[in-house]
């Protein structure tokens, strides 16, 4: 019986014991079951946050405002200008409409984009005429000797002198006017019986234009005079002395040229493309340059009919009263003619800034704006005629529609970049880009990131290659290489001497002998040569660096034109792009090294641009 209760007492212990240890050890694989949940859980949490940010994180793409084809993962300055990256929105999210590119209003702001209105106006296009100053043709007036015979003195030895009517301007000793003296003595003995013969005698003295009085002199004098005095007809400036001391005239040869200057003509050319626009009647406003502050004013009154054969212009003339004689022949002056296109009234006018042409087509940004932001959208369109600063639109848009009129090509650049519809890919889609801006390190993810965009600031040229005389081609080389010192004035941002430099570019296509050129080599040439004088005439006689970088803007897409078609003599030439210049439109400039050194900017931005064209 004790064994009995011995053993049940043994089987119980067991069982409690085994219960517990069951328990304890069940209790640890339910923590440990529990601790391994909230682990394997907040594992997943952390790596699906961590996983969240680096997609975030490499979603997140930079850009620069003004140079949007600098793509960087990461926050930093623009390789090329040094402005602050700013973030690149989701487009997917921000734009309504596939083919329009959304901008923020502070990547505008950035870039500097303007927008305007579309309105209507009669068209009004602003002729701007180079002309001189030339004496009024009806008051030159040739002073010549009635008497024939030798000079035997000049009372006027210089051009430029008044003189005033019946002033005595030279001597003449005449063998022929000394027998008629002796004649008219002769006669007046037999006046009594024969007063013809003395009134015949009388009237050959007059016809030499002898005066009564000088003749009533020689009678009382009865002494025939070996020399005589020859006067003035008219009052006025002596612009030509075609005698000297000792040189014999015969009756009615001049001997001086004598203009009235109190009016003078104005003649301005009128080229080919302008005469349709300038007509009899129109007012002209023009200055000159040696009377700053002055402005003068006047009618055409004259049209000629025909063009001049070597120039290829028409001359319009301008009758202007010469008060205070304040107006010189031979000077120079500028005018402008506002004139009107005639039979076309509210027409569509926008400015030439907003509008980018390829050669073949022309485009403008429309703005619109919806919930998601501000778009803009490539649109193409018909341009008319070019109105100075404007143009007008024949087909395209519509008054009330809003356009970019400045930073057109950020905006074109961004749509490339995109993807979207721009000029140089008008059905969108992706574009191929490469570039390296030079003498920059733009990084392993920057580089060769420029889009091909930019091309469209590109001067253009529809000219073709022409064989040329080496002459000529030797007088452009002249040309090119006085340009050269111009540029280097420009890089060292003196307005002073690119102004001193511009004269002397201008002397050297003055010595272009453009009768080396035929045909439509010639026609092209006076075309250009236009827009170069044109341009010089702006650096030359200005001041301000910021307007004469404007017009070497100009200079330099008509010299390249010229380059590209007449060819240099020997010479490796570099055509350089700037992508700033003139608020991100983009500007050329040629160069005689392939390093960058830009005129535009001076020493602020010096290596800012690349070479696009090695012309040789």
């Amino acid at each position: 019986m004790k064994t009995n209760r011995k053993t049940i007492a043994s089987i119980i212990a067991i069982l409690v014991v085994g219960g517990l240890i069951g328990y304890l050890v069940g209790n640890q694989q339910t923590n440990s079951s529990t601790n391994q949940h909230i682990n394997s859980s907040s594992n997943q949490q952390i790596n699906s946050s961590t996983h969240q940010q680096i997609n975030t994180s490499a979603q997140q793409i930079w850009t620069c405002s003004m140079h949007p084809q600098i793509r960087q993962n990461e926050p930093g300055d623009c390789p090329i200008c040094g402005m602050d990256l700013i973030p690149l929105e989701d487009e997917q999210n921000a734009e309504t409409d596939p083919m329009a590119v959304s901008m923020s209003a502070t990547a505008m702001q950035l870039a500097n984009i303007q927008t305007a209105i579309v309105g209507a106006m009669n068209p009004v296009k602003r002729v701007r005429l180079n002309g001189k100053v030339k004496e009024d043709e009806r008051l030159v007036y040739a002073q010549a000797s009635h008497i024939p015979g030798r000079i035997e003195q000049l009372m006027v030895n210089f051009t430029g002198e008044y003189v005033e009517k019946g002033q005595v301007i030279a001597s003449v000793y005449s063998p022929e006017l000394v027998t008629a003296q002796q004649e008219l003595f002769e006669a007046q003995k037999i006046r009594e019986t024969r007063p013809q013969l003395f009134n015949s005698a009388k009237e050959k003295l007059k016809n030499w234009k002898l005066t009564d009085r000088q003749i009533e002199e020689i009678l009382q004098s009865g002494q025939a005079g070996a020399s005589f005095d020859i006067r003035t007809d008219v009052s006025g400036y002596v612009i030509n002395k075609m005698v000297d001391p000792g040189n014999y005239v015969s009756t009615g040869e001049a001997i001086y040229q004598i203009a009235d200057l109190s009016k003078v003509w104005v003649l301005f050319d009128v080229y080919e493309s302008d005469m349709p626009w300038i007509k009899k009647g129109d007012k002209v406003e023009f200055t000159v340059a040696s009377l700053p502050g002055e402005s003068f004013s006047g009618t055409i009154s004259f049209l000629d009919p025909v063009i001049d054969p070597k120039t290829r212009v028409a001359k319009a003339r301008v009758e202007v009263a010469n008060r205070g004689l304040k107006l010189k022949p031979e000077m120079f002056v500028s005018g402008t003619v506002e004139a009107e296109l005639r039979n076309r009234e509210n027409v569509v006018v926008v400015p030439k800034t907003a509008v980018m042409w390829t050669g073949e087509r022309s485009v403008v940004y429309v703005k619109t704006a919806d919930e998601q932001g501000i778009n803009f959208k490539m649109r193409e369109v018909t341009l008319g005629s070019a109105l100075g600063e404007s143009y007008i639109i024949e087909d395209g848009l519509q008054q009330g529609e809003v356009i970019a009129v400045n930073g057109t090509f950020s905006i074109d650049a961004a749509a490339q970049l995109a993807g979207k519809p721009s000029m140089m890919n008008p059905q969108g889609g992706p574009v191929m880009t490469g570039h390296n801006h030079s003498a920059m390190d733009m990084g392993s993810d920057t580089q060769n990131q420029h889009s091909a965009t930019d091309e469209n600031t590109r001067p253009k040229t529809t000219s073709k290659a022409t064989d040329t005389d080496p002459k000529f081609i030797a007088q452009l080389t002249r040309v090119y290489d006085a340009y050269i010192n111009m540029k280097n004035a420009f890089v060292d941002t003196d307005a002073k001497k690119a102004s001193a430099k511009a004269k002397d570019v201008m002397a050297a296509v003055d010595n272009v002998n453009m009768e080396l050129l035929k045909g439509d080599a010639h026609l092209l040439w006076m075309d250009q040569s236009k827009k170069l004088n044109s341009a010089l005439k702006v650096i030359s006689q200005s001041s301000d660096i910021d307007e004469q970088r404007k017009a070497f803007h100009r200079f330099n897409q008509a010299l390249y034109n010229s380059l590209k078609t007449f060819g240099l003599d020997g010479k490796i030439i570099y055509y350089q792009y700037c992508p700033m210049a003139f608020d991100n439109q983009g500007a050329y400039w040629l160069s005689e090294i392939e390093e960058i050194r830009n005129p535009y900017f001076g020493e602020v931005m010096l290596k800012c641009g690349e070479t696009r064209e090695v012309i040789k």
